[in-house]
């Protein structure tokens, strides 16, 4: 059992000390955050095309999700395999587009292969390197530094201080330039229609709503117990009232049904005028759907009635939200 003890202890110092050294290799980054950072920066600003993320192995894994990140956050970007790059994938670049290339040493062949075609497009090129001196840093018009002092692994081989490092320094252009640019919500959400974000910010309330037919309506006129026809077969568990001129006049829930009963109603000779709720709490379909939660949330009713210039134009209730990913 003593072994078993000192084992998991064992362990979990060993994973301590990783998360250790790689949080003071980022802590160190704050120093190399320097003009050549801000020349970086204004170069992928100044970008009229895409930049062109590149990175061979670990590097390049962590590229490609430096890629993704700027493309979400307002800067169009891609990557491309150094390997892949020098059997064709060159042709997908063009002048008007700006390099980043990524290697810790700085001396990756399969990345160094490639530079003298991107110099000869006239290729902006940024490189975030572990070594200012190398190769890759000499050729770069905003060579980024983020050498580190230690590995996390204790052979000093596989790559994790330094990926993290980089893979910071990336997420770093990334926000300066979402910053830079003026980037909102509303921008983040067209990127990630499919995404919660996405439908809190791209859905209106007339994507949503019922409309025509599939209204819950009936004149004021009309008795309680055809009112709960039309919404038993509507099933938004209310029903809009409108005047002979067809302007909305009122709203009758399963709520307001709940209060008449204490009353004792005969639902076969009252109007439904006389117990519907006057007005009722409307919204606009230009809205956003998640405006129209909020309002029912904050009124703690179920149902909302849709108007366009004092004009019903649809209704929905809070299962429409649900349905629509919006709780």
């Amino acid at each position: 059992m003593s072994d078993k003890k000192n084992h998991r202890a064992q362990l979990k110092r060993l994973g301590l000390a990783v998360i250790k050294t790689e949080t003071e290799a980022i802590a160190n980054l704050t120093d190399q955050v320097d003009e050549n950072f801000i020349n970086g920066c204004e170069l992928m600003l100044q970008c009229t095309g895409k930049i062109v993320v590149i990175g061979m192995g670990k590097s390049g894994h962590i590229g490609n999700k430096i890629a993704a990140t700027l493309a979400s956050t307002g800067t169009p970007a891609f990557f491309i395999h150094p390997g892949e790059a020098s059997h064709g994938d060159l042709g997908m670049i063009t002048r008007n587009d700006v390099a980043l290339a990524l290697s810790n040493s700085g001396e990756t062949a399969e990345v160094l292969t490639i530079l003298p075609i991107l110099k000869r497009l006239g290729i902006p090129l940024i490189s975030i390197t572990g070594n200012p001196h190398s190769t890759l840093a000499n050729m770069s018009d905003a060579p980024i530094n983020a050498s580190i002092t230690q590995e996390a692994c204790p052979l000093g081989l596989a790559p994790t201080s330094s990926t993290t490092a980089a893979l910071v320094m990336g997420d770093a252009l990334a926000i300066a330039l979402l910053e830079a640019r003026g980037f909102t919500e509303a921008d983040f959400a067209l990127s990630h229609p499919g995404g919660s974000l996405g439908r809190r910010l791209l859905l209106h309330v007339r994507d949503i709503m019922h409309t025509g037919d599939n209204i819950p309506l009936v004149e004021e006129t009309a008795l309680v117990s055809t009112a709960l026809l039309e919404m038993t077969e509507k099933k938004l568990g209310m029903t809009a009232i409108v005047n002979q001129q067809g302007h909305l006049t009122g709203i009758f829930t399963d709520g307001d049904l709940r209060r008449m009963l204490k009353n004792i109603t005969d639902i076969h000779t009252t109007p439904i005028k006389q117990v519907m709720t006057q007005g009722g709490t409307t919204i606009s379909s230009e809205k956003l759907a998640v405006e129209a939660l909020q309002l029912m949330q904050d009124k703690k009713i179920n149902s909302l009635l849709v108007t366009d210039d004092n004009k019903l134009v649809g209704a929905l209730n809070m299962h429409d939200m649900l349905k629509a990913g919006l709780s």
